[in-house]
């Protein structure tokens, strides 16, 4: 087992790199494609500030490595997939080393063959590392599938154990495909250790195979010194608010749900809406806020760098997340942590984070007269805003890192 005693936890250092106490450090190589880089620096964010909060907490030394699909153009009229070429090689994030080694990917093709892609690539990337003399005592993967699977088999090839973090969509939505499905359920019975984001995550995962005891919940945690209450005047005026005003963050995809917020705003005359993030469905939002005639009244802002969704979080009056599937979403302790109460669809995890009236509520038909229900119903009797942020304080990542310190810990003493 990795001796040494933990450190205090305490705030975490954003600008310089990381320093490790003295004695027995445990070495991690953090595997996965939900990672961020230079070029799309928002992608897996969640990950990055888990690992980042376990590596300023406890004796523990990390090396990511985030592969990321080979694309052989950077110019912008190919959209996503140029990120994918302007992603460095190699760069240091947050005083953490991380590796984009590349992979093929063959759109709408490639389900089936894409854990033994990103196991090749991820192969020879750590085989060069180990020659360069890195050394490694455990793989801390996130995501089943392709990720989870992939490392696996690398453990295997490299005779590291292995500990893989499921999220959400990779219990909930892939294993619907019969063969992603038995590799995730192969995969479940190998690895040394899993991690669910939430309860009812761990309850699917065992439900899908998964033995109980090799499944750990160590939810997500936020960062109360990123996101903090501030002053709404100018917040407000930053982004021209004058009425009560909801925001809906993430990716601009189906699952998100932001098109029933966008419609539940047609029957909220007093309401205006914001919504914070970029992607494939941005085209059809436009066009529904045009049919719905909401031009004047609700706002695609596209993507915002994570430090400055705080501003955005404290101008609004509630955020609203009605999404289909979540494992853990972070946005709602975000919101909460600068005093912004949250109006959130009963699904998976959120009734785990939305427990008390400070937090907001949970509404039960995930329609757009649902969510307006929801709306009303918040806003004829809202928590005050400073018991909203200090609910939010209780999910500190304190009890997450000693938890996944522990987790690796105990792997390592068998």
């Amino acid at each position: 087992m990795i001796s040494g005693a933990n450190r205090p936890a305490g705030p975490l250092e954003r600008d310089r790199p990381m320093v490790q106490p003295d004695g027995a450090v445990l070495r991690l190589l953090t595997f996965s494609t939900l990672f961020p880089n230079a070029a799309r620096p928002n992608h897996g964010v969640f990950v990055e500030n888990r690992l980042r909060q376990l590596v300023a907490s406890h004796p523990v030394a990390a090396t990511v490595m985030a592969p990321v699909p080979f694309f052989p153009f950077r110019s912008d009229r190919f959209g996503a997939w140029s990120e994918h070429a302007r992603a460095p090689r190699r760069e240091t994030r947050h005083g953490i080393v991380v590796h984009h080694p590349r992979y093929g990917l063959i759109p709408r093709f490639g389900m089936n063959v894409a854990p033994f892609l990103l196991y090749r690539a991820a192969l020879a990337e750590a085989r060069r590392l180990l020659a360069e003399g890195e050394r490694f005592d455990l793989i801390d993967a996130h995501y089943l599938y392709p990720d989870g699977v992939a490392a696996e088999w690398l453990g295997r090839a490299l005779g590291l154990p292995v500990v893989v973090t499921a999220r959400g969509s990779d219990v909930s939505l892939l294993p619907r495909h019969a063969l992603p499905r038995q590799m995730i359920q192969a995969m479940m019975g190998r690895v040394d250790g899993l991690i669910a984001v939430s309860a009812a995550l761990r309850t699917a995962m065992i439900e899908l195979g998964a033995a109980p005891e090799r499944v750990t919940v160590l939810r997500n945690g936020v960062d109360t010194r990123l996101f903090h209450p501030l002053d709404r005047g100018p917040a407000r005026a930053a982004l021209g608010l004058t009425r009560p005003t909801l925001i809906s963050v993430g990716l601009l995809i189906d699952r998100k749900g932001h098109h029933r917020v966008i419609e539940a705003i047609a029957s909220l005359p007093g309401f205006d809406l914001l919504v914070v993030g970029e992607g494939p469905e941005r085209p059809r939002l436009e066009a529904l806020i045009a049919r719905l005639g909401l031009s004047g009244r609700v706002r695609l802002l596209g993507a915002r760098p994570h430090a400055e969704l705080a501003a955005c979080y404290a101008a609004a009056d509630a955020l609203v997340l009605a999404s289909s599937r979540e494992g853990w979403a972070n946005v709602l302790l975000e919101a909460m942590a600068c005093g912004t109460p949250v109006i959130a669809a009963r699904i998976w995890g959120n009734p785990e984070v939305v427990q008390e009236k400070a937090a907001g509520l949970i509404y039960d038909e995930n329609t757009p007269a649902g969510v307006a229900a929801g709306v009303r119903a918040l806003f004829a009797d809202p928590p005050d805003r400073a018991e909203t942020r200090a609910y939010a304080e209780r999910f500190s990542w304190d009890a997450t890192s000693a938890g996944q310190f522990r987790v690796f810990n105990t792997i390592l003493g068998r």
